[in-house]
């Protein structure tokens, strides 16, 4: 087994080794050269080589994503670890372990123009858990640049003794600091950045470890409630009437079935799920807009809860944000071992623990149900949404609308369902999925790049096969995403092709102008038809709802390649479909 020569480099893939940092996406390049070299030659890493750095990091936050284990990203230094901030944000927004690793120039050769070299200390300042700025290893020589702290010594034993100290305390700093950042990725649950110095030359190997850095564990703290917070919390549940429960992003099989259960049979709770929730139940309100978006203003003060519980990642639905910040709740509660967002500006309390932890100390000490009609009454109109509903999609035409209904009914039992942001995840949140899918979307920043890229890493590690579901702007803005050697074949990706930014349409402007729609909607002509050709992807299009159903009888059976599906649809009269959806269900 071969290692780099140089010592810092040798300490942080040991050190990722030693904490059980597995996945290793390494985009090429020079100055990073000894870290390649560190982790392609031990079997203990799987090691993915991906050109484009966005791409690769959102690969990487994919693979965390379903791993919920820190997976680490490689890049020589300059502009490329620019390119990770898209992906370090939307880790940071949405807890996932990232560890970047930036190969650096040495201190003196920073701000004197050489090539590819910017100031990369604290790049990710804003938006990330931990900055750890390493040290340049000493070289044996004396007055070298870079090393001017070490005086002319004539004595050559002085020299040595000198040079051996500042050494050590310069491995004893990386050290911690490696094991500092290492450790706020799995207790945080967030991204982190380990920048490191390397000086020529790069590429020499050495047979043994010339260090044994130390590891230091990462220390838990037990997760716990104040008894006066948790008695007051149950004094006024126990007295309140109407109880909203909303849940955001959330891990699958989070919460335990029988606090579910426990919580489905208080008839002064209702309970609104977002399909990143992952919670399934029948007496539970999926479909948010479904129910809120038709209310008028009397209706909705009767929905208005006394109590507002919620917990998991950041909402999709606007209407719920705007209904709640109007007609706010008495008490906001949110339930999060982290972070506490106070969405709706009346926040009372952050309970710092999980929610399966809270739920098993509270729900146990609620002594009665207190008499209520808030869930019967928005079940009933819950129904008449539901009915009317299916009556909309018999009276439509092809459209966006229709769409999402035969895609999303069609997905196979036990899949992965990624959805990029904007119309796609809001499209989705309209229709009742199956409980057996698993349902994930970036909603950390909300953005549309990276969605193609953090499907392709999810796909790589699951079990279970994986559909993306995107628009054309989202996919084609991540096509490098299909660049490498890792998609598997079981991996499927359905491209809603409106030939623009089609939610724009939705929005307040002038539709059908030169201006709207060269700035907004993006106007293009561009398929994913050469895309696929160039990447080994199957391809199927479909342009009505007859060849739709047709291709889908196919698309998930068992192929040499992966697939990709293209339907394109009617930009003129999507918006008003969807529009006219709200009126139709009041």
């Amino acid at each position: 087994m071969v290692y780099p020569k140089i010592p810092l480099a040798q300490t942080v893939v040991q050190l990722c080794k030693a904490k059980n940092i597995k996945h290793i996406i390494i985009s090429p390049g020079s100055r990073n050269a000894p870290l390649t070299i560190g982790f392609t030659n031990d079997e203990f890493f799987s090691c993915y080589s991906i050109v484009d750095e966005r791409a690769a990091a959102f690969f990487a936050l994919g693979i965390a994503q379903q791993l919920h284990e820190p997976t680490a990203v490689v890049c020589t230094s300059g502009s490329a670890l620019l390119n990770y901030y898209p992906a370090v944000a939307e880790a940071f927004y949405s807890d996932i372990p990232l560890v970047v690793l930036s190969a650096d120039r040495p201190k003196h050769l920073i701000g004197i123009g050489d090539g590819q070299t910017i100031n990369q200390k604290n790049v990710y300042d804003n938006h990330i858990l931990y900055s750890a700025n390493l040290k340049l290893d000493l070289k044996d020589e004396n007055n070298i640049p870079g090393n001017e702290d070490i005086p002319i010594l004539k004595n050559l034993e002085d020299k040595f003794e000198r040079l051996l100290g500042l050494q050590k305390d310069i491995q004893t700093n990386n050290e911690e600091e490696i094991n500092i950042a290492i450790n706020f990725a799995v207790q945080k649950k967030g991204p982190v950045h380990i920048n490191i110095p390397f000086d020529e030359p790069l590429y020499e190997m050495v047979e043994k470890l010339s260090v044994n850095p130390k590891v230091i564990e990462a220390s838990s703290k037990a997760s716990k409630i104040e008894d006066y917070m948790l008695q007051s919390c149950l004094e006024d549940w126990n007295s309140a009437t109407k109880k909203m429960i909303l849940v955001g992003v959330n891990p699958p099989n989070d919460i335990e079935e029988k606090w579910l259960e426990e919580i489905a049979q208080d008839d002064s709770v209702i309970v609104l799920t977002e399909t990143t929730s992952n919670l399934h139940h029948s007496s539970f309100f999926p479909s948010i807009d479904q129910l809120i978006a038709p209310l008028n203003s009397i209706e909705q003060k009767q929905l208005q809860p006394e109590i507002l519980v919620t917990f998991g990642g950041l909402i999709v639905s606007k209407k719920i944000k705007q209904f709640l910040r109007k007609y706010k709740p008495k008490h906001h509660w949110h339930i999060d071992p982290k972070t506490a967002n106070d969405t709706f500006f009346c926040l009372e309390n952050h309970i710092e623990m999980t929610p399966n932890t809270f739920f098993s100390l509270f729900l146990q000490k609620v002594t009665h149900f207190v008499k209520s009609n808030y869930r019967d009454t928005w079940t009933a109109v819950k129904q008449t949404r539901i009915k009317k509903h299916k009556e909309y999609l018999e009276a439509i035409p092809f459209s966006d609308f229709t769409v999402f209904n035969e895609v999303l009914k069609d997905i196979p039992r036990n899949y992965i369902l990624q959805v990029s942001n904007s119309s796609a995840i809001r499209y989705t949140q309209l229709f009742s999925l199956s409980k057996t899918l698993e349902v994930y979307c970036n909603r950390g920043t909300s953005g549309i790049d990276g969605s193609t890229s953090t499907a392709v890493g999810c796909a790589v590690v699951s079990k279970k096969p994986t559909v993306l579901i995107t628009g054309d702007l989202s996919f084609l803005y991540d096509s490098n995403a299909l660049w490498n050697n890792y998609i598997p074949k079981n991996f499927r990706i359905i491209v809603v092709n409106n030939t623009g930014g089609g939610i724009f349409r939705i929005l307040p402007g002038h539709k059908n102008t030169e201006n709207f729609d060269t700035y907004f909607e993006t106007n293009h002509k561009l398929t994913a038809e050469h895309l696929c050709k160039m990447y080994g992807f199957s391809y199927q299009k479909a342009s009505n709802i007859e060849s739709l159903q047709k291709e889908l009888n196919t698309f998930y059976k068992v192929g040499k390649q992966p697939k990709l599906l293209e339907i394109f649809t009617p930009k003129q009269i999507n918006d008003e479909v969807l529009l006219n959806y709200f009126e139709f269900i009041k």
